[in-house]
């Protein structure tokens, strides 16, 4: 499977007063790059949680920060599932100055169980998104 990325631009709201992407950000980026990896698939977060039921949260996360982004870099945000389980995916992702070419800033991983929308309890993912996004169970 290739990698999905996505591209951002960092905002003065992403910043702190020196211009440098304030370290919880990174994390923004991140999610924003899981959803518009959803929509790539022809998912929708909203729809899911209508039909069939499922939303998603994060269990776990990691990131390791290499460089400082800053005030009106062009990042290049990558989301990449490693393994998927019967109520988890998990997601490798990274964010490059630039390009996937340019200089790597930060690289993570997030797992996301999907939960039932009425009650929040962890459920297991529905086939047809296993089988939209191709994911390999683990």
């Amino acid at each position: 499977m290739s990698v999905f990325t996505w591209p951002a631009r960092v905002y003065w709201e992403d910043t702190d007063a020196g211009g440098v992407v304030y370290y919880a950000n990174y994390y923004r980026f991140m999610e924003r790059a899981r959803t518009e990896w959803l929509r790539a698939h022809g998912l929708s977060q909203g729809a899911l949680a209508v039909d069939p039921g499922v939303l998603f949260t994060v269990v776990e996360s990691g990131l390791k920060y290499l460089k400082a982004a800053r005030l009106d870099d062009l990042l290049v945000v990558s989301c990449e599932p490693a393994a998927a389980g019967r109520v988890a995916i998990d997601f490798r992702q990274r964010i490059w100055r630039g390009s996937e070419a340019g200089e790597l800033l930060a690289e993570g991983h997030v797992k996301v169980v999907s939960v039932n929308a009425q009650n929040f309890r962890a459920c297991r993912l529905p086939e047809s998104i296993l089988n939209e996004i191709a994911v390999e169970p683990n």
